[in-house]
């Protein structure tokens, strides 16, 4: 649909946005079911995106007019419990760009300056466009623990399985196992350094890791929402082991546990949920090449392409989409 460009108030920008990526919880939206937060329609999704700045509020003072930045999709209320308590990726009155706030599946988007980031100048814009599903698996591999010489495992070789793996990799992990149905998936993660891929299809899990000396496994990540590998992350982890749920699954969704093998084990569950305070980070590692964030790229498509990406599981099987909204 058209819509008039926005006007940003006193504290806000208006971003040319340049490059948007498409994320599962689009598609959890787009099928009317809710993402990070609710989503009341009409509403322009779209929360992982970069552009230029062209137009500033008479009070911002975070950026100036052709600065290329990508934007924070958190805008938070900072006033509370949770967010007076450290705790903002749970605030009460949560504002989500592209979710409940219109986001960047759009030619222009306006923002708060405060939730923009610049980017360096040899950064590209879909390279900045990734820096949200980075600061996510920056969160993800926070709440996973990991130490030096942990052995880990991930499930699911899309977009974050790959980010989370090479982010595991930085933090001294010694084996980084990636279970992935899909080849190409398996040869992009063999590619960014994976200690071992696994065809769950085809190899039984457990087994192949005790093929290889990996009977003892500190830390898995479960990035697919599905119940049979969630169940079996739980499985495979070892006593003292920690397991995080990365995905985001229906409201509904639930999986069997077994509480003695909790308490025998002294296993730790965990839910990774958002990114909070995690952007600039996110942001450095990018601006310093020091992540690989489009290797797993399926490719980009103008906005009018957006509906055949979120209506098709076949188009989205392919790796991350990015829309390019102003080509």
């Amino acid at each position: 649909m058209e819509r008039p460009i926005p006007e940003p108030g006193p504290k806000e920008v208006l971003i040319k946005v340049m490059a948007c990526g498409v994320c599962g919880s689009d598609v959890h939206i787009y099928e009317g079911d809710q993402g990070s937060t609710s989503t009341v329609p009409p509403q322009i999704q779209g929360h992982e995106f970069s552009g230029i700045v062209v137009r500033t509020g008479s009070e911002a003072t975070h950026c100036k007019v052709g600065d290329r930045v990508c934007v924070d999709p958190a805008d938070n209320c900072n006033e509370c419990y949770y967010c007076q308590n450290g705790m903002m990726g749970h605030c009460e009155h949560m504002g989500a760009i592209g979710t409940n706030i219109d986001g960047g599946f759009a030619q222009f988007c306006k923002v708060p300056d405060r939730l923009v980031h610049h980017l360096a100048d040899d950064v590209t814009f879909i390279q900045g466009a990734m820096a949200e599903p980075l600061a996510c698996c920056i969160n993800g591999i926070d709440r996973s623990d990991i130490k030096v010489s942990d052995n880990v495992v991930i499930y699911g070789g899309g977009m974050i399985g790959l980010l989370l793996l090479q982010l595991a990799r930085l933090e001294g992990a010694a084996n980084v196992v990636l279970i992935e149905p899909v080849a190409s998936k398996r040869a992009v993660a063999e590619k960014l350094g994976a200690s071992l891929t696994i065809d769950p299809k085809r190899q039984n899990v457990r087994q192949t890791l005790a093929e290889h000396g990996l009977q003892h496994i500190q830390v898995v990540i479960e990035t697919c929402g599905i119940r049979q590998t969630s169940e079996e992350a739980i499985d495979i982890v070892d006593r003292r082991g920690t397991v995080v749920l990365f995905a985001v699954t229906k409201t509904d969704a639930a999986i069997s546990l077994r509480t003695y093998e909790l308490f025998q084990k002294e296993l730790t569950l965990k839910g990774s949920y958002c990114s909070p305070y995690d952007m600039g980070r996110a942001v450095s590692l990018i601006n310093a090449h020091r992540v690989d964030v489009t290797s797993m790229l399926a490719g980009t498509k103008p906005l009018e392409g957006l509906v055949s990406i979120l209506a098709d599981p076949a188009e989205r099987a392919k790796g991350k989409w990015v829309i390019l909204p102003n080509e």
